[in-house]
């Protein structure tokens, strides 16, 4: 029998989490029939959504150096202490969260990961963590079965990893997944696409399956971090690639449907709009657009909010915030306001797109790098049509 284990209303009924682990929305009469009361939601002037995940980074800390690493983390960096994790998952508890995903630098050095789950299943959340595999032991991986997937970074087979990273960590990604297979904790892997891996993405989906993972999430590099830099020109996909990634997905998903799981990240979405026309079609990857501020938030090293992992500018949150709680950044952060914004006022082309309700204009991180404001994603080959038009004589 399905036992519900978490549910928060919404102003369309309620989000509910059942003990399999999945996230269900359901509408105002079967919540009510789930005697579940909408309370201020289901007036006519609902409070502000809440978000459904949370990043949060545990250290600073990582040996590996890598030349994309987003939180630009170093040898010498320092770990959050748990007393401040522990409040923060405090107040994400309070505010409905359901789940929370730690990150680092590498939130494998720090010996109290174990326990870093263990406090976010008491307060009913449910933990999930990045790694690269650096520290992991199979005694660790034995002490980590409280976490719901521990997700391990690898970027590619064939060369590929050394290619996104610097180094060439495939031994040890390949290790770590085994590892963790082993010690019976649900393994997924996150592979960053860059224009140097994108050729060998089938044989890294065939080799990820084959190496237990249950599901594999394709991320954009993205220009944060050491990555903000004008390396990220040379690494990101090309305009062909892009041009034809939305078709090699569907190939790929169609290969392994069933046997794993292939998802992308939000900021992937705009790259897709050429190929795949229909939102439906693009729901099947399970993801929308850009959810900074919206479903998803992210806990900086420095207690400030962010709307999403890859916001890493500490000045972004303004002064007379700092030290506030996170439900109060969450309300009044003017930086959280201006990715919201982006949503609910777009600028052409994506007014008048039909992929804006799943798009939402595509990532705030590269337009701001890229453009300097958060306007359409300069990437997505829509707005690239839309812009030749303007251009031409």
């Amino acid at each position: 029998m399905t036992r519900i284990t978490a549910a928060r209303p919404e102003h369309f009924g309620a989000w509910v989490r059942i003990d399999d682990g999945t996230l269900v929305a359901v509408d105002r009469a079967l919540a009510t029939r789930l005697s579940l009361d909408g309370g201020p939601w289901w007036t006519d002037a609902p409070p502000r959504p809440l978000p459904l995940e949370v990043h949060v980074a545990v250290t600073s800390r990582c040996p590996a150096d890598c030349a994309g690493c987003y939180q630009s983390a170093t040898r010498d960096g320092e770990h959050v202490s748990l007393d401040a994790l522990t409040s923060t998952l405090d107040a994400l508890s309070a505010m409905g969260v359901f789940t929370v995903a730690f990150g680092g630098g590498e939130p494998m050095l720090r010996d109290d990961l174990p326990a870093l789950a263990a406090t976010a299943r008491a307060r009913n959340l449910v933990p999930v963590v990045t790694t690269s595999g650096l520290g992991l032991t199979r005694e660790k991986a034995l002490s980590l079965r409280d976490f719901a997937q521990v997700n391990v970074s690898h970027d590619g087979v064939a060369g590929g990893y050394e290619a996104v990273r610097g180094f060439d960590g495939e031994a040890l990604a390949d290790r770590t997944v085994r590892t963790l297979v082993e010690a019976g904790v649900p393994v997924g892997i996150n592979h960053v696409l860059t224009r140097q891996n994108l050729a060998h993405l089938a044989a890294m989906l065939d080799h990820a399956r084959a190496l237990g993972a249950v599901e594999v999430q394709l991320l954009r590099y993205k220009p944060a971090g050491r990555a903000a830099s004008l390396d990220y020109l040379a690494r990101r996909l090309t305009e062909a690639q892009v041009d034809g990634l939305g078709d090699t997905l569907r190939a790929l998903a169609q290969r392994h449907e069933g046997a794993l799981s292939i998802r992308v990240d939000c900021a992937m979405v705009p790259l897709l709009s050429n190929t795949i026309t229909d939102p439906a079609a693009l729901a099947r990857f399970g993801v929308f657009g850009c959810e900074a501020g919206r479903n998803l938030g992210a806990v900086r090293r420095d207690g400030t909010l962010a709307g999403c992992s890859f916001d890493v500018r500490h000045d972004a949150v303004e002064s007379p915030l700092r030290g506030a709680s996170i439900a109060a950044q969450w309300e009044a952060s003017p930086e959280l306001q201006r990715f919201r914004d982006a949503v609910a006022a777009p600028s052409e082309p994506c007014a008048q797109c039909s992929l804006r309700s799943m798009c939402r204009g595509g990532c705030r991180i590269v337009s701001a790098h890229l453009a300097g404001d958060f306007g359409p994603d300069p990437e997505c080959p829509r707005v690239r049509a839309f812009r030749a038009t303007k251009t031409d004589p």
